[in-house]
């Protein structure tokens, strides 16, 4: 999911139109009256209800839609199972998708039909390696999702469009969806799921994080950084600024994707099977709530944002340059993919190599306090709640600064702001990276380093 530079309000009007509180009503349709229909009406109701969506936010343009999904059909069915197909697939829906881009740009992020596009890219991308790897000896997390024999025209439309995740995700395969139409994702077999209070809860949580959203949003604009007003501020507001912005901003997200996961729980797409008796309602969770607001870590942001996308990139783009035997260049190759799938703009390829240098650097210092006895005692300490205050000062302020090329996009505005408080991301990272081998040497011993070098 894109961020973008939309107005509060705008954004609430968004959310109220499209995305995720229109997705209540046809799950409860679904789960009232079609729960028991054949398969062939449940495909028929998904895709009519998506396409009705998609009509109602872009118009005439859902045709872009509809044909990436008639040409991804044809070529499984035409290509076969072949890497023949794989490919062709990757190359079609990417550049139709950056071709939208292109053809659509601004400079600045507009809600138009190549925000659920984007989402719709990686399914079907991720249907056709599907398809492939059911013909294969996969690994056990590809090997869940693989397919066994291709899918109808009608299966894959309903998949496509479905109402719960066409707008703004959550992703997931095709095993899933069929899993649903065939009454399999309940925690009562043979009947609808329990999952109307879990739904609500979600549903209650995304509205909170909308009204924080809205309450303090309007006080941390994005031009704000383009004003020469801010250049004029000390420094320390400067960041300040920058981190409250970026706090609070990243909360639309937040608010769309629990919403979304509420209709997908409401559908029964959200059962994830039990444990210890406990019934599970995460399947389709793009958000752990508590860990991304408690994180001192970069990475516990990562694991706790966009999970399914994050997921999806891991199974379908990480694990598969496998290859290459190098994991730092899996990592590279992912993010690069990332970079090109979000748009055609400079601020993506500063904010992805920012979170590639930024998730080195960390999981170095990581290490180094594991190895180092002084370090590890000082982390144990009972300085740990002041150390915990300062580390996530410093983890929102370069998450900030990372997200402002990403939001403003054009190289002349987040150039500007990266200027205007010196550069301290790139420069804080690159003395950091640079210090670890000495560090290590000041405060690991030797026995340590030996063993941390054979690892």
């Amino acid at each position: 999911v894109l961020l973008s530079r939309v107005s509060p309000w705008k954004w609430f009007s968004c959310i109220n139109k499209s995305a995720s509180p229109a997705g209540y009503p046809f799950a409860l349709v679904y789960r009232w009256f079609l729960f028991y229909q054949p398969a062939t009406v449940l495909h028929l109701f998904h895709t009519l209800s998506g396409l009705a969506l998609a009509v109602f936010n872009f118009g005439p343009q859902v045709y872009h839609s509809a044909v990436c999904v008639l040409v991804q059909f044809l070529m499984l069915r035409l290509m076969g199972r072949t890497v023949t197909t794989v490919l062709s697939s990757f190359v079609f829906q990417m550049v139709y998708l950056l071709a939208g881009y292109y053809y659509t740009a601004t400079e600045e992020y507009d809600i138009k039909w190549t925000m659920p596009h984007c989402v719709l890219t990686l399914k079907l991308i991720g249907l056709s390696l599907d398809y492939y790897d059911g013909g294969k000896e996969a690994r056990s997390q590809q090997k869940s999702a693989a397919l066994t024999s291709v899918p109808s025209l009608l299966e894959v439309f309903g998949f496509s469009y479905f109402y719960g995740g066409f707008l703004v995700g959550p992703q997931f395969t095709l095993q899933s969806y069929k899993k649903l139409v065939a009454r399999e994702l309940t925690d009562t077999p043979g009947k609808p799921p329990n999952s109307a209070l879990p739904a609500m809860r979600r549903f209650a949580l995304g509205f909170l994080f909308l009204v924080i959203y809205a309450m303090f949003s309007p006080y941390f604009p994005d031009s704000y950084f383009l004003t020469d007003e801010f250049e004029a501020q000390p420094f320390w507001y400067r960041c300040v600024f920058m981190l409250l912005w970026a706090k609070f901003n990243l909360y639309k997200y937040v608010t769309c994707w629990l919403i979304a996961e509420g209709v997908c729980i409401l559908s029964g797409l959200g059962y994830n099977g039990a444990v210890e008796g406990k019934h599970r309602w995460d399947a389709c969770a793009n958000m752990k709530v508590w860990l991304f607001e408690t994180t001192p870590r970069f990475q516990g942001t990562i694991d706790s944002f966009n999970i399914n996308t994050n997921e999806w990139a891991a199974r379908n783009v990480f694990k598969r340059c496998r290859f290459l035997g190098n994991k730092a260049m899996s990592h590279i190759l992912t993010l690069l993919f990332l970079t090109v799938w979000h748009g055609l703009h400079s601020g993506y390829v500063i904010c992805f190599s920012m979170e590639f240098l930024i998730i080195m650097v960390e999981k170095q210092f990581v290490a180094l306090v594991n190895d180092s006895p002084t370090l590890t005692k000082l982390a144990n300490s009972s300085l740990y709640p002041l150390l915990y205050v300062v580390q996530q000062f410093i983890h929102w302020l370069f998450m900030a600064y990372s997200l402002v090329p990403f939001c403003l996009l054009t190289y002349d505005k987040w150039l500007r702001v990266h200027m205007s408080v010196y550069f301290l991301g790139h420069v804080f990272f690159l003395v950091a990276f640079l210090s670890v081998p000495y560090l290590r040497k000041a405060l690991v011993p030797k026995k340590e380093r030996g063993q941390a070098k054979q690892d």
